[in-house]
């Protein structure tokens, strides 16, 4: 991609996630994600009524008087996008790649946190932590993760998610929201998850949503013939008869296993999730998670 290409690109998914998030999920975003947590404000002068577990018995002692501390809702998120940038992100069939959708819903989301005056960061991973953007407020800075999104050239092709999971648990102390983009096909050789554990520990301690981005043509194979086909991110690469119903039928079951497992390990460890398809206009599928919330 030039770097004309790479502005206009850029420019053109400014515009069109700066009117979403100004139209639609401003609201949506504040609903969901505010209010999940309480900040110290003032102390004031006990009122009939009050709940005497606000009492500060300090002051009260002090002034003479009965006294209670305040709380208001944070108004100050600090919002992490975890964006997958391996070699599998490149596949698409239907005019985008799965990078490109990530990137646009990701785009969507730091908007939307912007325009609520949160912070937002980003992680880039592939088996390993590429780059990581600090946590940060304003248009260049939501400008140059959207940047980084469509242009990183990752430096390894595999995907490792629970590595990103721990990094994020280190990275970041403070509870954050952290959106994990990914098509989250990181499994073992019996399609379970791989990253189950870090994903239980992050679930702790930060407030994680999963936003699946999939393509249609990895759901199930055509039939073809005898196609030779290699793998983005091994690189291993071998002839498989598409036009036998034996051989499709077993992928499909092994990415509807890994897709039923991933599902039950979000369900276990509360982690709310929403699936994209690279056809998919992604607007509902987000106001469905917001509204889950």
């Amino acid at each position: 991609m030039t770097p004309e290409e790479l502005i206009k690109k850029v420019r053109k998914i400014e515009i069109k996630t700066k009117a979403l998030s100004h139209q639609i999920f401003a609201g949506e975003y504040h609903s969901a994600f505010k209010g999940r947590g309480m900040a110290f404000s003032e102390v004031r002068e006990y009122q009939y009524g009050d709940d005497v577990r606000s009492m500060d018995w300090n002051v009260t002692a002090r002034m003479n008087t009965p006294y209670v501390k305040v709380f208001e809702e944070e108004r100050e998120l600090t919002v992490v996008l975890m964006v997958d940038i391996s070699r599998s992100g490149l596949f698409g069939t239907v005019g985008k790649t799965k990078r490109e959708q990530i990137a646009e819903i990701a785009a969507t989301l730091a908007f939307s946190a912007i325009l609520n005056n949160d912070k937002v960061g980003c992680v880039l991973f592939s088996d390993k932590v590429e780059k990581f953007i600090p946590p940060a407020k304003g248009r260049t800075h939501f400008l140059h993760i959207i940047r980084e999104i469509l242009e990183y050239e990752p430096k390894s092709d595999g995907t490792d998610i629970a590595g990103a999971l721990r990094f994020l648990a280190g990275a970041i102390k403070k509870k954050c929201t952290a959106f994990v983009l990914s098509d989250m096909l990181d499994v073992n050789e019996d399609a379970t998850p791989r990253y189950e554990e870090a994903l239980k520990v992050a679930a702790g301690r930060h407030d994680i949503s999963v936003i699946r981005v999939t393509d249609p043509r990895e759901k199930t194979i055509p039939d073809m013939g005898l196609v030779h086909v290699k793998d983005a991110e091994s690189g291993s690469a071998r002839w498989i008869n598409t036009g036998s119903r034996k051989v499709r039928s077993a992928y499909s079951q092994w990415f509807q296993t890994a897709t039923d497992s991933a599902d039950r390990l979000f369900l276990r460890y509360r982690v709310d999730h929403v699936d994209i398809g690279t056809a998919d206009d992604y607007v509902r599928p987000l106001m469905t998670l917001f509204h889950r919330r």
